[in-house]
């Protein structure tokens, strides 16, 4: 396929597949796992979320139909045009139209294109008043250098959604802390397989989630019980990410409050003895004291050198941090740096069930 940049492509099969057919292909995410779509209509209003009260101000982007516009950006590392063919290709298939920006296939050693390159093209998908989301392409390195850079005037006051995760974190906390504006955690364009059909059915159903986020179908999840779970049921506004991105952006304008909400949390590479001074971070600056239920996605965890073992596992890391609250905690959720990465609506009210059969997370309705 021959992609040049700001190409829209047209879809040639707009037509959207029925929920409930959907459901009848998408049952197993993980061994011990199950996502359970709720059966919604697309055109589903945003009143379908409910927002307590204190959190009634939460900007709710508009939820896309067939024949709406996803601008393809790449914020922070560099990625070729052939390696977003696929998603473009689902994109296409799912009804959306797709413009790709002009840091796709740019690359600036690690970054793709110069700072003021990736500025210039996320800014101009932020502004643009006919793209109904952004997804980043993929995570690494490098909105942090870019983020006080940019404008949020028009996003703030028309905004679309952010998709992404990783280093995409950054995007996730900024508009979620500073204008209380709802987004996407979920794969990127880099995520996408080559062969759909040949794919692993976790990676298509978790891919698939991204769809249903993006056309307003509430989500719901199930997973396994976990001996470590901390039982109980909580609500409130989801917020999270990446664990290192999360605490480097403590202290700045960035930095989430926790309070009152519920927190996710996922990394990748870091050894064991890092994690806890990451949630030592946490634990002492109050971000775990008044949160409604904290979830913990997968921990992709570096071995420890030989001699320099640490002696505690993640299970125990988090538990010693929060001992002295109430909570329900969930472990081994589906997100993170892994092939079951399940969309999440950052900034929504959720529900956390955590009981001796498993636990559930749900997107709270009227």
């Amino acid at each position: 396929m021959d992609i040049n940049p700001f190409l829209f492509y047209a879809s040639s099969r707009s037509t959207i597949f029925a929920k409930t057919v959907q459901n009848m292909d998408r049952k197993q995410f993980i061994s011990g796992t199950t996502a359970i779509g709720a059966l919604f209509s697309i055109n589903s209003p945003i009143s379908a979320y409910s927002i307590t009260k204190e959190f009634s101000k939460v900007k709710i982007p508009c939820f896309l139909k067939p024949g709406d516009i996803i601008g393809i950006t790449s914020p922070a590392s560099h990625i070729t045009v052939l390696e977003i063919e696929p998603a473009v290709a689902k994109l296409t298939e799912w009804g959306f139209r797709v413009k790709i920006g002009q840091s796709i296939g740019k690359q600036y050693f690690t970054l793709g294109g110069t700072d003021e390159e990736r500025i210039n093209d996320l800014q101009m998908m932020l502004d643009d008043p006919t793209i109904g989301a952004i997804m980043c392409a993929r995570g690494g390195y490098g909105i942090v250098r870019i983020i006080d850079k940019l404008n949020f005037d028009r996003f703030k006051e028309s905004p679309k959604w952010i998709i992404g995760f990783s280093d995409i974190t950054v995007l996730h906390c900024h508009i979620n802390e500073v204008y209380n504006i709802a987004s996407i955690h979920s794969k990127m364009c880099n995520s996408f397989p080559i062969d759909w059909e040949r794919a692993d059915e976790i990676q298509k159903n978790a891919i698939l989630s991204i769809k249903d986020a993006l056309l307003g179908i509430p989500l719901f999840y199930e997973t396994a019980q976990n001996n470590f779970n901390r039982f109980g049921s909580a609500k409130g506004v989801l917020v999270g990410g990446n664990l290192s991105i999360i605490e480097s952006l403590s202290g700045s304008i960035s930095d989430l409050n926790t309070d009152g909400k519920m927190l996710f949390l996922e990394d990748t590479g870091e050894y064991l003895y890092n994690i806890d001074r990451m949630f030592w971070n946490l634990q002492r600056s109050g971000k775990l004291r008044n949160l409604r239920g904290l979830i913990i996605g997968g921990f992709n965890i570096k071995p420890d050198d030989e001699g320099e073992e640490f002696g505690k596992t993640i299970y125990e890391i988090v538990l010693e941090k929060v001992a002295e609250y109430k909570y329900p905690v969930l472990f081994d959720f589906q997100v993170g740096h892994q092939i079951n990465n399940v969309a999440l609506n950052c900034g929504l009210m959720h529900q956390l069930v955590v009981s001796a059969k498993g636990a559930s997370l749900s997107v709270q309705r009227h």
